[in-house]
């Protein structure tokens, strides 16, 4: 019955088609490279191929076996740096034989390490940027050569507004274009359209929930996935339905 109000995808004027299609189109190639961003992000922090749920453990309630610096350098800043001055940055927090808030001293810093971060890292981590760590100096680098604890609150809150802000505008565009369609059962397609605005909230609930309990990653993880399945959903039956969606009586669509 609700269908009724709506004039169908297929039946659209050819233009109000085209502007839904490269909306569509568009939002299709910002999804894309957001799912590469969050790969690139998080995968591998277990320093294994592929994202897994704990990778996402590290990434937001921490290793707890590395420092803050080794983590970020096995996780995304892994490409930053060749491997063998990885290791060198690594040797120098290991010096004392474990774990250390001084790493190996200011002298084996100014020697080794110094070079490398100035080389490869101050151009991102130089001070400019407040919500990114300063390791302009050894004191700086001092403070992120401590237990990772995952992402710090505020870090989450500032990410979590713009989650929020962001992929509701994204959804509401889209299911606004699907609403259109023809599909049945109907309480699928009010399913579809529900349900990335369900995994939005359980998804950044569970960022800080992860940080409590471990297991919450897994709701991050199976989160992600019906999100990235119900834009699909929207994406592909709009695209069809107005371009190749054929009539009753068996011919395409006007």
């Amino acid at each position: 019955m609700a269908d009724a109000e709506f004039t169908p995808l297929h039946r659209l004027p050819c233009e109000t088609r085209v502007l839904y299609t490269m909306t569509l189109l568009v939002l299709g190639v910002g999804y894309l490279f957001a799912m590469l961003q969050v790969y690139e992000v998080h995968a591998g922090r277990d320093g294994k191929s592929g994202l897994s749920a704990t990778d996402l453990v590290i990434a937001y309630s921490g290793s707890h076996a590395d420092t803050r610096l080794e983590a970020a350098l096995k996780g995304p800043m892994k490409d930053r740096l060749p491997a063998e001055e990885r290791e060198i940055i690594f040797d120098w927090i290991h010096a004392s034989g474990g774990i250390v808030h001084r790493g190996g001293g200011e002298a084996e810093y100014n020697r080794t390490v110094k070079p490398i971060i100035e080389k490869r890292c101050l151009a991102c981590h130089g001070g400019n940027n407040p919500h990114i760590p300063n390791l302009s100096t050894f004191a700086d680098l001092s403070g992120v050569v401590e237990m990772d604890t995952g992402m710090d609150i505020f870090t989450l809150i500032r990410i979590s507004h713009i989650h929020l802000f962001g992929l509701t505008f994204i959804f509401f565009i889209t299911s606004s274009i699907f609403v259109r369609a023809s599909v049945r059962p109907f309480w699928f397609k009010c399913a579809v359209i529900a349900t990335p605005f369900i995994t939005i909230m359980l998804d950044i609930a569970s960022w800080y929930l992860t940080k409590l309990f471990t297991g919450f990653a897994w709701v991050v993880m199976i989160g992600g996935v019906l999100m990235g399945l119900t834009f699909a959903i929207q994406w592909f039956v709009s695209v069809y339905q107005m371009w190749l969606f054929r009539s009753p009586s068996g011919s395409l669509a006007p």
